[in-house]
């Protein structure tokens, strides 16, 4: 079982984490804007929100909507510091490097590819 099998079979168990999905208008986004526009947003999103020791508004900084993004986070568990040190052990109150960043950014867009190709 690779990482990612792990912590998405871990996920698919919290009912909080499985309510997240794409609306079609998201889907659209992402078919038009392509995996590597999406991914530098992403990689943007992580190193402005979450990247940070103590990011502002910590465990509300990510939005439930307006991104294809946002969305992703929620449902890996990559929106706040809390949930990333809970379900991916990444510490808290320390700045990601940037293996960690890029970390965050493939786990977003794996959930993104599941979940464009239903």
């Amino acid at each position: 079982m690779t990482t990612f099998e792990a912590l998405f079979s871990r996920l698919a168990r919290s009912p909080f984490r499985q309510r997240f999905h794409l609306t079609l208008k998201d889907r659209d986004y992402c078919f038009n804007k392509g995996k590597t526009l999406i991914a530098s947003h992403a990689a943007d999103f992580i190193a402005q929100r979450l990247a940070p020791a103590h990011p502002p508004n910590d465990g509300k900084q990510t939005p439930m909507r307006g991104h294809p993004v946002f969305i992703a986070q929620h449902a890996t568990a990559t929106c706040c510091r809390g949930c990333l040190e809970k379900w991916h052990h990444i510490e808290a109150g320390q700045p990601l490097n940037a293996q960690q960043q890029r970390y965050v950014v493939e786990v977003l867009l794996y959930w993104l590819e599941k979940e464009v190709m239903k």
